[in-house]
């Protein structure tokens, strides 16, 4: 994708994770036990820290040029979807098995911000 493209999709996210953090602390607060609400806001606030990743993603690629970027963008982007993902199902729904996927989406954002280093230092 081009920088342009993550820069958007990062933008995207940012807004979709607002959206959704203001959905659970006004509309999720009286449906859910604090506990589970818990979890609904933890996936949100990495949901928004990955957004911002994806910005720098954008920033980065548009900055430095190559094609480096391309799986931290992923990573990033796979990891919003599996671990903040699992944890609004989870939070929402109860199924609690999906706790058990959760950590492969912390993995790809881990994964994502080490190839995010390595793609800077190699641009440099």
């Amino acid at each position: 994708m081009s920088p342009n493209a993550w820069f958007s999709l990062g933008a995207t996210f940012a807004a979709i994770g607002v959206g959704l953090g203001a959905f659970g602390a006004h509309g999720l607060k009286s449906r859910l036990t604090p506990d589970m609400l818990a979890i609904f806001e933890t996936g949100v606030r990495y949901h928004l820290i990955h957004a911002i990743g994806l910005l720098a993603v954008g920033w980065a690629a548009d900055r430095w040029g190559g094609n480096g970027f391309q799986f931290a963008g992923w990573a990033f982007a796979i990891g919003i979807a599996i671990f903040s993902g699992s944890l609004y199902v989870l939070s929402i729904a109860g199924i609690r098995w999906l706790g058990a996927v959760t950590p492969l989406g912390g993995l790809a954002f881990i994964a994502g911000w080490i190839a995010l280093a390595v793609a800077a230092w190699r641009a440099g």
